[in-house]
């Protein structure tokens, strides 16, 4: 689990002010590439204790004054954004209506059992959350968040094993340690994107996710969900690649019985359908989301897993190849 550490975010419900203030510090900005400096964090308390209140707020400098002022700013400015994130231009599934995903049995039988349950985050830049403003903007935190709304009680870790820039052969190298042996629930796997950019044989990339998920399996059976790539300009410049890399993870979803989040038709639909302009969720590089696209892409995810979750309670049988969103 070492190795994880940077990347490991244990989502727990807490204040909200707390929790915004937690993502003040240097090393939450850290993880994310496309997130603005954080002001610097308020000096500690004096190491000798004040004689009251009123002594230590007069001995702080005029300085450490603004530092800490500013920083409530922020909290204010990050609690607001949360809440009205959708306010403008809500979420909303495709038109044309969803299916299951199929069933989640080791997370559904871990929230049944109260036992804790672990999702890893498996991906490159979109799962690491690049583009986002804040780490808590990016896709996991804003899945963790959703779930333990909807479990107060569960106790759920989300880890973000999201390293920008790979795609399936740079993953398979850190598949053992940051996948399998962290023994996870469930795995969410973002990937293709990256290889389309590239160039690289769509079927090699197929190839190579199928080998990863049959290693997931025989690891222990974690949940497994798949992520196809992007609609967005870069994307779609590669139409022929990308639509022959969304089919065979389709495939390879079929074929080892494991969900898949079609993301490309969902985010096709947001502005086909749903007439949202496409600088609404995509970025200026033309292929990263932004603040709204990742929180609608995890509200959507999660309600597919709260609703495959709910299924399996209920004592419904739904095979696990049945996928979201799946086009006509």
């Amino acid at each position: 689990m070492s190795s994880l550490r940077p990347f490991c975010l244990t989502l727990r419900l807490a204040a909200p002010a707390m929790a915004a203030l937690l993502l003040l510090t240097p090393a939450s900005y850290a993880q994310t590439p496309a997130a603005q400096p954080a002001p610097a964090p308020a000096q500690s308390a004096d190491p000798a204790p004040a004689a009251s209140s009123q002594t230590t707020v007069a001995a702080r400098s005029p300085e450490q004054r603004g530092v800490t002022s500013r920083a409530i700013d922020k909290v204010k400015e990050v609690a607001k954004s949360t809440a009205d994130i959708f306010s403008r231009v809500p979420c909303l599934p495709p038109k044309g209506g969803s299916k299951a995903m199929g069933s989640l049995p080791h997370v559904a039988s871990k929230l049944v059992a109260g036992q804790p349950v672990v999702i890893v985050a498996f991906g490159s830049s979109s799962t690491a959350g690049f583009g986002a403003s804040s780490p808590e903007f990016n896709y996991p935190n804003r899945l963790a968040a959703q779930l333990r709304r909807h479990y107060p009680t569960a106790d759920i870790t989300v880890i973000n094993a999201g390293v920008g820039g790979e795609d399936a052969p740079e993953m398979m190298r850190r598949l053992q340690t940051q996948v399998i042996d962290v023994h996870p629930d469930m795995v969410i796997w973002q990937v293709g994107t990256n290889a389309v950019l590239r160039n690289l044989d769509p079927g090699d990339t197929a190839k190579l996710v199928e080998d990863g998920i049959s290693r997931i399996q025989a690891a222990g059976g974690a949940d497994i969900v798949l992520v196809d790539p992007q609609y967005s300009p870069a994307v779609n410049q590669r139409k022929e690649s990308a639509g022959k890399m969304i089919k065979l993870l389709g495939k390879v979803a079929e074929l080892r019985k494991v969900g898949i989040f079609p993301r490309f038709e969902v985010m096709r639909d947001w502005h086909e359908n749903q007439s949202i302009p496409v600088e609404s969720f995509v970025i200026a590089d033309g292929l990263h989301m932004n603040d709204w696209g990742y929180a609608c892409f995890a509200q959507l995810l999660g309600d597919d897993i709260i609703r495959s979750v709910g299924q399996i309670k209920l004592g419904v049988n739904v095979p696990a190849d049945v996928r979201t969103y799946r086009p006509m």
